[in-house]
């Protein structure tokens, strides 16, 4: 990501610093001038459809005439998110999110498209932050699908779409340590097959391994998560549609480049 790809703006009045594309750095700043939070203007909005991570995520159009986007606000994951809860240290993950996901779409591998996130002061020298992505429509992740949760996607296609997400990430040496059935977003375009997307891309690696063994490490971590949420919610994925999945995938593992 060049440095002229990204515009910075100071909301003094609210202690945030809005950090965008420059076409959507002014309506993000005047959200957080109006809202106090993205978070809190996105949440005020009349809501197409619900979605749901550590907490809930908001959809809504940048005004006046913007794209819709999905607002999340970050909160700590793991043992330690009662006390962390949603204070980071600085810069946070955010540059690095939108760093990977605009390198990522440069590659060809299908994600989400980070335009903007907004810091705000907390105490200490931390940091809340809000991440705004476009709002993909038509989407469903492959736990859904696998649950039952996504009729509208069928559960063949979508595991034939992830094999290709699986290649291309091989192809380019993109290891992802966190692989699992929830950062794997299908959309299903009317009249089209079924796309692989991959997202929650701040943890990605990119270049630090071969082709091979970038195959066997996102395998072995999708095919954990496989087999912890057959167990988590009794979806029909025998073991062994599990095991040809992965010996499928590791089949497709493309050629080291020369």
């Amino acid at each position: 990501m060049t440095v002229d790809s990204v515009a910075v703006g100071v909301v003094p009045s609210q202690r945030a610093t809005v950090h965008a594309s420059p076409p959507w750095l002014a309506p993000l700043v005047s959200l957080v001038e109006q809202h106090g939070t993205l978070y809190e203007w996105a949440a005020s909005q009349p809501q197409p459809r619900a979605l749901r991570g550590r907490a809930p995520v908001y959809v809504a159009p940048l005004p006046p005439d913007g794209p819709s986007v999905v607002v999340r606000h970050a909160w700590h994951g793991g043992l330690l998110s009662p006390l962390t809860q949603d204070v980071f240290r600085r810069p946070t993950r955010a540059p690095v999110e939108m760093a990977n996901s605009r390198r990522l779409r440069d590659l060809g591998i299908p994600t989400t498209d980070v335009v903007g996130f907004a810091l705000y002061d907390a105490a200490m020298g931390l940091a809340r932050v809000d991440v705004v992505t476009r709002y993909v429509s038509d989407t469903a992740d492959l736990g859904m699908v696998l649950a039952g949760l996504a009729p509208a996607i069928d559960c063949d296609a979508a595991l034939a779409a992830t094999l290709d997400l699986l290649a291309l990430l091989a192809r380019h040496r993109v290891l992802h340590p966190d692989l699992n059935v929830k950062n794997i977003l299908l959309e299903t375009p009317p009249g089209s097959a079924a796309c692989a997307m991959v997202i929650d891309v701040d943890v990605v690696m990119i270049g630090a391994t071969s082709v091979r063994r970038t195959m066997e490490r996102n395998v072995a971590r999708l095919v954990r998560s496989l087999r912890k949420w057959k167990h988590q919610f009794g979806c029909e994925l025998a073991e062994q549609r599990i095991a040809a999945f992965a010996t499928a995938a590791l089949a497709c593992t493309p050629a080291e480049a020369a």
